[in-house]
């Protein structure tokens, strides 16, 4: 019997697009296809893409140009771009690399293993849905199929799609405009997830405050989910992204300090200190709005671990509005953040304002002087920790150093440590903090307070 094809998934973007692939991944599995080896090219080669700056663009052009020779060498060798990027550039892509077999989007990726087969008999496709199909966006089964990396955390959407019109933002572009998955559905996508072993959870949406505001045809739901996740046995974490600050109601606080499985951690993206640049970037809320619902969630939730994004250079943006944003960052104290180089985006509202375009050497220098502000914040809160005692929730080896493992905090915060001989990943460990990095904290294991719930690494959830 012939040894089956193999293929090869590589994403680039944000946790939606991991997830998005996890799933890609059990439709090939459930095809007969099985995962390449690190050290081999697959059959298929599949580009899950992100389209939110610029250098992804550069990034999936250049691995395209990578594969070429290969393409030229094992013509039965296949290659799919999908994704956000995909959605956007459809046509251009294959214009672009030719050798490309498949263009799928954002709104038909369960089509793809389908359009694969398609091509090796029709040649070059391109299939780009203009819309999302709501009955498609809702239905659960594509995740109970997800091949996961990992036995003991998952992620699950809930929800696809974007109602807000950020300025600077593409994803309502290829994504659509909101579409909720029904609560009771992902209330036993969960329980199934707790009963297979995983005990964290990361809920997925492009604005979690909004959930089930499409259901209702009235008021969100995302509170009731999380004290409805917080009923389902064994699941012993749950974590979200990202919310949007001018949605944050009292109800999800309350259900975060209430709930005792939802980890006090909240990503709550800032993007601009400044009135004027906020409203420029349509951002729904003001500086003041955003601090006093900040300060509503650090007064009613212990040990908040509050992240941040931040767009530096937007069109426009003056040395004011600058120091303006430096002021909020030192007040909001975050533990930490990921601020960002403004990057225009074809189709979006700021990509016209070409002649605001602030100069690129003083956008670097702007980023330097806030990573110094934000590192020094983020220094600060980890030095606070230095000899708690955390609960971290085992990954596996350090990325840089097999000898290290790593794993996270009820705040998502990253440790590292020595493990104890037998560790296995996916065991809950007490680590005593001994130094606090502005990226880290680094401590020695106390005890094991469970082993892993589960054993096996990569498994396919099916019902």
């Amino acid at each position: 019997m012939p040894e089956s094809r193999t293929f090869d998934i590589r994403t680039f973007g944000c946790q939606m697009n991991e997830h998005d692939s996890e799933r890609l991944a059990g439709l090939f599995v459930a095809r007969g296809l099985r995962p390449a080896q690190p050290d081999e090219i697959a059959d298929v080669v599949v580009f899950n893409t992100c389209t939110i700056r610029e250098n992804a663009d550069l990034k999936l052009y250049s691995a395209l140009g990578h594969l070429k020779a290969e393409k030229a060498r094992r013509p039965d060798l296949q290659i799919a771009v999908g994704g956000c990027m995909a959605q956007k550039d459809q046509d251009r892509i294959l214009e672009r690399a030719p050798w490309v077999d498949v263009v799928f989007g954002t709104h038909n990726l369960a089509e793809a293993p389908r359009l694969l087969e398609r091509a090796r008999v029709e040649g070059p496709l391109v299939d780009i849905w203009p819309a999302p199909d709501p009955d498609a966006a809702r239905d659960m089964a594509p995740a109970l199929y997800a091949v996961r990396e990992s036995d003991f955390a998952a992620w699950m959407t809930i929800q696809t799609g974007c109602d807000n019109t950020c300025a600077y933002c593409i994803v309502p572009s290829v994504r659509g405009g909101e579409i909720s998955r029904p609560l009771e559905d992902l209330v036993r996508e969960a329980a199934l997830l707790s009963a297979r072993g995983v005990s964290e959870i990361t809920v997925l949406g492009q604005n979690v405050n909004s959930y089930g505001r499409d259901l209702t045809g009235r008021s969100p739901l995302f509170a009731e989910l999380l004290r409805r996740l917080g009923e389902v046995e064994g699941l012993e974490r749950v974590r979200f992204t990202s919310p949007h600050p001018k949605d944050l109601r009292e109800d999800t606080i309350a259900a975060m300090a209430e709930t005792a499985n939802v980890c006090p951690q909240l990503h709550l993206p800032l993007q601009s200190g400044s009135d004027r640049t906020l409203s420029r970037m349509r951002r729904g809320y003001t500086a003041e709005r955003y601090l006093t619902r900040l300060a509503a969630a650090r007064a009613a939730i212990a040990d908040l671990h509050v992240t941040t994004d931040i767009i530096v250079g937007f069109p426009g943006e003056t040395e004011e509005d600058f120091r303006a944003t430096l002021e909020v960052v030192a007040e909001a104290d975050y533990d930490s953040a990921y601020p960002f180089q403004f990057s225009p985006r074809e189709g979006t509202r700021a990509a016209d304002y070409v002649e605001e375009f602030v100069p690129a050497e003083v956008v670097k220098e702007r980023f330097l002087r806030l990573k110094e502000v934000l590192d020094r914040s983020a220094l600060r809160h980890h030095e606070a920790r230095e000899g708690l005692l955390e609960e971290v929730l085992a990954e596996g080896p350090s990325r840089t150093n097999e000898a290290v493992w790593s794993g996270r905090t009820r705040q998502g915060k990253l440790v590292h440590f020595d493990p104890p001989s037998g560790l296995r990943p996916g065991a809950l460990v007490e680590v005593r903090v001994t130094h606090g990095a502005p990226y880290h904290l680094r401590g020695t294991v106390e005890g094991v307070l469970r082993p892993p719930r589960h054993r096996t690494r990569l498994s396919v959830l099916a019902s």
